[in-house]
């Protein structure tokens, strides 16, 4: 990413959803729900990718997603999305789920991997249930900037599964981004207009928090 040169981004951008990592799924949705007080449900298979996942409501526009290497299926004939298949990946999930990445939506994401190729990767399709979308997934499946740079997603589908989630009244107050070069997050994120509820600022390494308000008070998620 070069800050002297602006990517020109052609449409606007919003946090679609956060994602949690974990070593099996069960221990996620035990980890969410001890900690937001919801459990989140079901959501289904990712047959291309190998993984299962769990959805929970934070309002009409944005969820959370706890996702993990599902064993019942196959590996995939490409490395899983998200980094779950990288050693470091690996060694936090042994000691518990985490914060992974956060994914941002367009209507244009074809126009936005060919600006930043290097930062997005390849567009790929999915499905799950009735959902069909599309979304940016780099060949060897790591995360730009270790995840504090958002993949991206483009719904196929009406309406957004947010809206399809039952609301227990959560609510995303704010998604702290830490990086070692912030001013570049802080300038990618400026060039899609991804700034309403985060912040970005300088750590020692890339780490994603978000405060959320629960009917039980504010929890931070890391």
């Amino acid at each position: 990413m070069n800050s002297e040169k602006p990517l020109q981004f052609p449409t606007e951008y919003a946090l679609d959803h956060l994602v949690i990592a974990a070593a099996n799924l069960k221990q996620g949705i035990d980890y969410v729900t001890n900690l937001l007080g919801i459990p989140p449900q079901s959501g289904g298979q990712h047959l291309r990718m190998g993984t299962h996942n769990a959805l929970l409501s934070m309002g009409p526009s944005c969820y959370l997603e706890v996702i993990s290497i599902d064993p019942s299926l196959p590996d995939p004939e490409r490395s899983r999305w998200f980094g779950l298949d990288q050693q470091e990946t690996q060694q936090r999930l042994d000691s518990s789920p985490f914060l992974l990445h956060w994914v941002a939506r367009t209507t244009d994401i074809y126009t936005a991997k060919e600006i930043a190729p290097q930062m997005f990767g390849e567009v790929i399709p999915m499905s799950r249930n009735q959902l069909d979308w599309l979304i940016s997934v780099p060949e060897d499946g790591s995360l730009h900037g270790e995840g504090t740079v958002p993949s991206l997603i483009q719904w196929q589908t009406q309406t957004l599964p947010s809206t399809q989630l039952p609301d227990h009244g959560l609510r995303l107050d704010l998604l702290e981004i830490s990086s070692p070069t912030p001013e570049t997050i802080q300038l990618v994120l400026e060039q899609m207009n991804l700034t309403t509820d985060i912040s970005v600022h300088s750590g020692d390494k890339p780490s994603l928090s978000a405060t959320i308000k629960t009917p039980t008070g504010t929890k931070i998620l890391k």
